[in-house]
């Protein structure tokens, strides 16, 4: 029971639950009997002093601008992690999501201003820009398509440059009187994290010790904290994982297993923190305890609006409520959704495969659920125990169920009119396996298929860690592997001839022993290269450079291409378990257990028309 709990709430709409339920745990205390212990819990004065530094703070603002500097700091390394090796790499991602993201957070901006007028309300503009990405991934596991996939990470790259520029305004337009000195500590705490992302400092100590400095310097400077957040983890480097440290990890763990002592295994600690970058290490670590305690804390001491005295009928009135409702809820559909299909008419961006236009709009209504960000920019601008703060969170809660039945009905609509039932990547194989074309490792009548895109020059590919032969000591006979290409030209300038090269030497029978011989030799893939290992192959070579440049060859390296593009194949190595691609990990142990489902007939997630091959 309390393992299925907590596999529970680490999933997104698990963690959308959580927060649902400390919302409504915060009303019912600040509505109950007991309600004076909530404003007293919240504003009890608490803080620390060391020598002359000292801070001293309400704990409701330990939470807002301590606390939330994590959430922060996750949101900015995601932003970095984006751009170096996600969504934003794409051009035309990166523009669409500029132009909706910002048109995203203009129009509700607009919209508040309009509706809650000049005077102290229109301080709170700012409360309808941010998107809570918890809510919005929650919601659309809940209410939106069966499966999703595709429109999660075009949601995902919106509420990048949404947050950022959220977080922005929140820096320049809601902090305090400045203060110079503390100010200047705090850009050399940045400059000092640029230093050590640009000498791939790879331990995250020193890292963690800065950003405690700039934390304490910003809090004193007067500006808000959330910019220093979101600006260190930008800082914090991101790159792809380098399959050579890999390997180097992997030899110094076969080290540990030989010969374990304390010294071998803080150098398999040390070799295993080398092989993945600093900032997915961070981000691994704060993900869960982000979504899990630093967001449902803050929810529990902001969201605690105090319903009584009237409250109900002033809101019913109030301008600034209206704003928050109308700007959060129409502001981000309208936002989002309109610039998103302007932009693809104009040909400025392309939404992913598999997102139709009400896959859209059902996102944009989703990303009305302010929340986070807008709870706390209502407390820099009103404060959340004055009249105008009460009011506008209550416009909040309110956009958040708004925005959440619009979105269901969005998604509703495009089912039935346009058939929009997924918004992903398909995720069954086209065409089907065909021993008379595809090149198949054991036996052709096989129970189990398992079939690999590759890329010759892709360093995963060369030793992918579901290898053939772990697989097949477990599986034996009831197993067959099959190859197609998947040359990612746009990263790897010599796959495309090194694809080529493994049909002409599949014309002489050998496939296999060119893939096997390849494999080793990644960084050498020249033209020249590639004649001389069908040399040491013994194969004819002058058949082989004379198949390497027909059409015949380029031709069958094309077929598997359009294959990859049909079947929802993108990355190598991408996995396909009996015709259903494979979404999670691609170890040995996790592909042994999708094998083992599938001979049991207990595939989980399984798309409909899935066809054994």
């Amino acid at each position: 029971m309390t393992a299925r709990l907590t596999t529970s709430l680490r999933s997104e709409s698990g963690s959308a639950f959580l927060l649902v339920a400390v919302t409504v745990v915060a009303l019912i205390w600040a509505n109950s009997p007991l309600s004076e212990t909530y404003a007293e819990l919240w504003h009890q004065e608490t803080g620390f002093h060391l020598g002359p530094l000292g801070m001293e703070m309400s704990l409701q603002h330990w939470v807002n601008d301590g606390l939330m500097v994590i959430f922060f700091f996750v949101i900015g390394l995601e932003v970095r992690q984006e751009f170096a090796h996600g969504s934003l790499r794409d051009p035309s991602r990166a523009r669409i999501a500029l132009i909706a993201g910002v048109t995203g957070v203009a129009l509700p901006a607009l919209l508040y201003l309009l509706v809650a007028g000049g005077g102290e309300g229109a301080t709170g503009w700012g409360a309808v820009v941010g998107t809570d990405t918890a809510f919005l991934l929650g919601a659309l596991a809940i209410v939106g398509p069966r499966l999703s996939g595709q429109l999660r990470v075009f949601l995902l790259t919106l509420t990048v440059v949404d947050d950022f520029l959220a977080v922005s305004i929140i820096g320049v337009v809601y902090s305090e009187e400045i203060r110079v000195v503390p100010l200047l500590i705090a850009v050399a705490c940045l400059v000092a994290l640029w230093l050590l992302g640009r000498s791939r400092q790879w331990r995250a100590t020193p890292y963690i010790a800065i950003m405690v400095v700039l934390w304490f310097a910003t809090v004193s400077s007067g500006v808000h904290a959330s910019l220093a957040g979101m600006a260190a983890g930008l800082l914090i480097p991101a790159y792809p994982t380098q399959r050579h440290k890999v390997v180097a990890a992997r030899q110094l763990f076969r080290d540990f297993w030989q010969s374990p002592s304390a010294a071998s295994g803080r150098s398999v600690s040390r070799g295993l923190a080398k092989g993945t970058a600093v900032n997915e290490r961070m981000h691994e670590f704060l993900r869960l305890p982000t979504a899990l305690l630093v967001v449902p804390i803050f929810a529990l001491a902001n969201a605690g609006v105090d319903l009584r005295g009237g409250l109900l009928a002033a809101a019913v009135t109030s301008t600034v409520t209206w704003g928050i409702v109308l700007g959060l809820v129409l502001g981000k559909f309208l936002g989002i959704g309109l610039a998103t299909l302007g932009a693809v008419r104009l040909g400025v961006g392309r939404l992913p495969q598999g997102v139709g236009v009400g896959s859209v709009f059902g996102g944009a209504a989703l990303s009305g659920m302010g929340f986070t960000v807008s709870l706390l920019i209502i407390g820099l601008a009103f404060g959340t125990g004055s009249d105008l703060g009460r009011e506008a969170t209550l416009g909040v809660l309110v956009a958040m169920v708004l925005s959440g039945v619009l979105g269901w009905g969005i998604f509703r609509i495009a089912a039935v009119r346009w058939g929009e039932d997924t918004a992903d990547l398909p995720r069954v194989l086209f065409p089907q396996v065909d021993p008379e074309v595809d090149h198949i490792r054991g036996q052709e009548d096989a129970q189990l298929t398992l079939v690999e895109f590759i890329d010759f020059e892709c360093p995963f590919c060369a030793h992918a860690t579901g290898g053939w032969e772990d697989l097949h000591e477990q599986f034996g006979d009831d197993l067959r592997y099959v190859v197609r290409h998947l040359p990612l030209v746009d990263e790897h300038p010599h796959a495309l001839e090194a694809a080529k090269a493994s049909e002409a030497a599949a014309n002489q029978g050998m496939f296999w022993p060119w893939l096997d011989l390849v494999f080793t030799r990644q960084n050498h893939l020249e033209r020249d290269d590639l004649i001389s290992y069908a040399a040491e192959l013994g194969l004819d070579v002058d058949r082989f450079v004379e198949d390497l440049d027909s059409d015949e060859v380029r031709a069958r390296v094309e077929r598997d291409m359009v294959s990859a593009e049909a079947s929802g194949a993108r990355h190598t190595p991408t996995f396909f378990v009996d015709g259903c691609r494979n979404v999670g990990a691609h170890d040995a142990r996790s592909l042994t257990a999708e094998l083992e489902q599938s001979r049991r007939g207990a595939r989980t997630q399984e798309p409909v028309g899935t066809a054994s091959v």
